[in-house]
């Protein structure tokens, strides 16, 4: 009885290990969004996550919200000094949200500042 338990264990584990691999390495689409940066704060209680939305119209009437992993430092420190200003973000999206890495499934590989085309010097 002890045996066939361990076994159940072990094969709950084992599905939960490649559920959770397949979901972190595999990515369900790569692209790039460009908007003024609105928001982005470190937030939660027990696991801490970096949350970030871009405005991507005119009146902010299109938000799109992100996630940062803790080890993208540079990221981090490149989106605390562009708040406010108009960004460029390359994302990865992954197949399902995973609550202790962020609170949205696209998370952000690079971001550039970018000239705003709604205040173009023409």
């Amino acid at each position: 009885m002890k045996k066939v338990l361990v076994i159940i264990i072990l094969v709950i584990l084992g599905l939960f290990a490649a559920w959770y691999a397949f979901v972190y390495y595999a990515s369900y689409s790569e692209g790039t969004r460009s908007g003024e940066l609105i928001k982005f704060s470190n937030k939660g209680v027990i696991v801490k996550t970096w949350e970030g939305e871009i405005s991507q119209g005119i009146s902010g009437a299109q938000i799109f919200s992100f996630s940062v992993e803790d080890k993208e430092k540079d990221i981090i420190d490149k989106l605390e000094k562009l708040q406010g200003r108009y960004v460029k973000l390359k994302y990865k999206e992954r197949f399902a949200r995973i609550s202790w890495l962020g609170d949205t499934k696209y998370f952000i590989i690079d971001v550039v500042e970018e000239e705003s085309p709604h205040f173009r010097n023409k």
